[in-house]
């Protein structure tokens, strides 16, 4: 009698076991094709481009980066002290260069495309005046 009940155990583990994975075998299939299809319109590729832009010191690049970074449709903005060189990664269908380039100005920096009026680069810390 104990054998039989062992047998009947392991095979409903068996066929349990077996329904779990049959049925999942077809959601990985479709996993594979459906986001391919579905999901490529959602779906965008960020724009890299690199905006000249002054300034001195790291709260300057502070300020730079949180200025471009507030544009929405930027990914990322990373401004090199040295080489004076914005790097940024942001979907062209939200925003673009020029409109970056502008919110870099209104913070109070000089960039390649606009200047910063000269109430925002006198409201910079003294440390942060680049302008001769």
């Amino acid at each position: 009698m104990k054998k039989y009940i062992l047998v009947i155990v392991l095979g409903l583990g068996i066929l349990s076991f077996s329904a779990c994975n049959s049925k999942s075998a077809p959601s990985d299939d479709t996993s594979k094709t459906e986001p391919t299809t579905q999901s490529a319109p959602e779906h965008h590729q960020d724009e890299h481009a690199m905006l000249g832009v002054q300034g001195l010191c790291e709260l300057c690049k502070e300020r730079i980066e949180t200025a471009a970074k507030g544009v929405e449709g930027v990914s990322s903005a990373m401004w090199d002290i040295e080489k004076k060189e914005l790097h940024l990664n942001f979907n062209p269908h939200q925003t673009n260069l020029d409109a970056i380039s502008k919110a870099i100005a209104k913070a109070g920096h000089d960039t390649d495309k606009d200047k910063a009026d000269q109430a925002a680069y006198d409201a910079l810390p003294d440390c942060c005046k680049y302008r001769k």
